[in-house]
């Protein structure tokens, strides 16, 4: 068979059965060569058909990365380049890793950042029933340990809590304050706290005290019809007789009745007691089941007391002698903000802005005490809490009009702490007198620093500058000016040149009105009158109660550190929850809140009225027609609206 070659010439290809095809191949191969070798010269592209690949005698001059070609002389400098540098930056890491070095320490704390430290520990020095091991006082011991169960007439584990002052009473009313309180303070501030080491130990602190109000009540049912509202009894007016006034002894060593006091009708109570929980419930939103036992027992609290109507302290009883409540209208107003920001349910917050419960609160009017805030008026406190839901929710209707007035009031409420107005006086010293002169001020004053501190930073975080006063325009840093310059004076800055946080500073009360504190540890039981030497000592206490603030100077600046005079020396739960929150608002060297953990609860906010579901039709219409010429920005922006 012939063929015709195309290179030129005659290709005979034999179909002889001895030949395989591997030969033929071959020979094919030869063939090809030979014509090759004798005719004319082929180009590359026709040698590649037929001889492969050709011999590579030197080495290439490009490297082929796939992506890019590039010279092979580049691509190996390039890569001895940076092998060098990585040895080179291994030896200098090497020799900086084992060089000795100067460390820079972080910036010493504040002031304000150390007495918070000696502040929360004060309420280690107060807890009854058992003491944890980690509980750093070393004269406390358990205590308190048949609480309620040594009534016959209640038969409750009332183990627990906290003792109000320098005795062993405890009062629910002002204990339950104090944990709102607190909780308030760590739900703005718990990126402070952290940084300094102590949201663990008052988040204890908190949980402690709730722990024990669940107590008190029943916190599993839906439905109560009393609360426990104090263990122990104070009333010395009857006559001599073991009880916890009258009797100066240590809390570990008490051996005489503590009967406990329940309310039927108490309002006010119930709602600071709900208030307590809810607020606590945001500040263990992540112990879910926990939280959930709060919300529950907040809402069945503030429940019985809407449906039971009355004050827990009516005349004659052991309660009005001590912590006397004026009203519980302002308790319905806090305890219903609360709940809102603890449930989301908006008919805690329909409650909270009825304009008649605000008047009946006293929003409407002035009076020498208005504006201060205190374990017995809760006006202004939420009055502020509520000015932050406006601020950064701004609900609308119909909820405006009365947030609009509470942040006005808040507002006139901030310009009466300014020295330019003649709303409260103020000592020659500078502390201002919220309590126009009478005993045991301080109190008073932390709870004015904190409000204005965190009235402040709401402003400053809603790119806010400042405020009015009338036609006058004040900035934001005024109001923390007048926070620094009160703390600054309970910390020393004052004329007796004297800290009244007992452990703070060089010189701070020695005689501080406190049973524990004033009795030593010696394995000594004193009995009720026994210990009446270590009251009537002119010793100073043998232990020292650190972080006790305590009652105060008088209206002249003056202070008599005596232990028999509570005025001065007594120290209180309210007043150090008060200090506490101050403390922390004021400390480190940037001001701010955490805008959005207090709303964690709260549902997305829409008009509350009959068009809602045709307005949202409408909305999804629109959105369909427009949706090919709207950006995500426009949509989002659009929304909220």
């Amino acid at each position: 068979m012939f063929g015709r070659d195309p290179w030129g010439g005659p290709l005979e290809i034999s179909n002889a059965d001895s030949a395989t095809d591997d030969e033929r191949s071959r020979n094919l191969q030869d063939l090809d060569r030979a014509a090759l070798s004798s005719s004319r010269q082929l180009d590359e592209t026709q040698q590649s058909w037929l001889l492969g690949p050709a011999e590579q005698k030197k080495k290439k001059k490009y490297v082929d990365l796939g992506c890019i070609i590039v010279s092979r002389k580049i691509f190996v400098w390039t890569v001895g380049t940076a092998l060098a540098c990585g040895l080179l930056a291994g030896l200098i890491i090497l020799i900086v890793k084992t060089v000795p070095r100067h460390h820079h320490h972080p910036p010493p704390p504040d002031n304000y950042t150390v007495a918070l430290h000696k502040a929360l520990m004060f309420f280690n020095a107060q807890r009854s029933g058992p003491i944890p091991k980690h509980n750093n006082v070393s004269w406390r011991g358990n205590s308190g340990m048949k609480d309620g169960l040594s009534d016959d007439s209640v038969k409750k584990n009332l183990v627990g809590g906290y003792y109000d002052a320098g005795d062993a009473i405890k009062f629910n009313f002002p204990m339950s304050f104090s944990m709102t309180l607190l909780s308030w303070s760590v739900i703005e501030y718990s990126a402070k706290y952290e940084a300094v080491g102590e949201l663990d130990h008052v988040k204890e602190i908190i949980k402690w005290g709730t722990d024990y109000l669940l107590k008190t009540f029943n916190s599993s049912a839906d439905t109560i019809d009393r609360i426990a509202a104090q263990v122990g009894l104070g009333d010395t007016s009857k006559g001599p007789g073991p009880n916890d006034h009258y009797c100066w002894m240590r809390p570990e060593n008490i051996d005489y009745p503590r009967p406990v006091y329940e309310c039927h009708s108490c309002s006010d109570l119930a709602s600071e007691m709900a208030a307590s929980l809810a607020a606590a419930s945001i500040v263990f939103k992540d112990s879910k089941t926990y939280s959930q036992k709060l919300v529950h027992g907040a809402k069945t609290l503030f429940k019985f007391g809407r449906e039971q109507r009355g004050r827990y302290s009516p005349g004659g009883s052991d309660p009005s002698i001590f912590y006397n409540s004026t009203g519980y209208w302002d308790e319905f107003v806090w305890g219903g903000a609360w709940l809102y920001y603890a449930t989301g349910n908006t008919s805690y917050l329909q409650l909270a802005t009825t304009p008649g419960l605000a008047k009946h609160a006293g929003a409407f009017w002035g009076g020498p005490d208005y504006g201060v805030f205190s374990w017995d008026s809760k006006l202004a406190g939420a009055q502020v809490l509520l000015s932050r839901l406006r601020l950064f929710l701004s609900p609308g209707y119909p909820y405006e009009e009365i947030l609009r007035t509470f942040h006005n009031q808040t507002s006139i409420v901030m310009c009466s702490f300014l020295p330019m107005f003649n709303s409260f006086n103020r000592t020659k010293g500078g502390l201002i007198e919220l309590n126009h002169g009478r005993p045991q001020p301080l109190q008073y004053v932390v709870n004015a620093a904190f409000l204005a501190s965190v009235f402040s930073d709401y402003l400053e975080a809603a790119d806010t500058p400042g405020w009015y006063c009338g036609p006058n325009f004040f900035s934001t840093s005024v109001l923390r000016d007048f926070a620094k310059t009160q703390i600054n004076y309970i910390l020393g800055n004052n004329p007796q040149k004297m800290s009244y946080l007992v452990g703070y500073g060089n010189r701070y009360p020695k005689h501080v009105h406190h049973r524990g504190a004033s009795i030593p540890k010696n394995g000594v039981k004193y009995n009720c009158k026994g210990g009446w030497k270590w009251r009537d000592s002119h010793k100073p206490n043998p232990n020292t109660i650190v972080g006790a603030m305590v009652a105060g100077p008088d209206r002249h600046d003056g202070f008599h550190d005596v232990r028999t005079n509570y005025n001065y020396t007594e120290p209180t739960l309210a007043g150090n929850a008060g200090l506490v929150a101050a403390l922390v608002a004021l400390s480190g060297e940037k001001s701010g809140i955490d805008k959005n953990t207090i709303f964690s609860a709260v549902p997305p906010m829409f008009p509350n009225s009959a068009t809602t579901s045709s307005t949202m039709e409408t909305l999804r219409w629109c959105l369909a027609i427009f949706w090919p010429h709207l950006s995500w920005k426009h949509v989002l922006q659009f929304l909220s609206i």
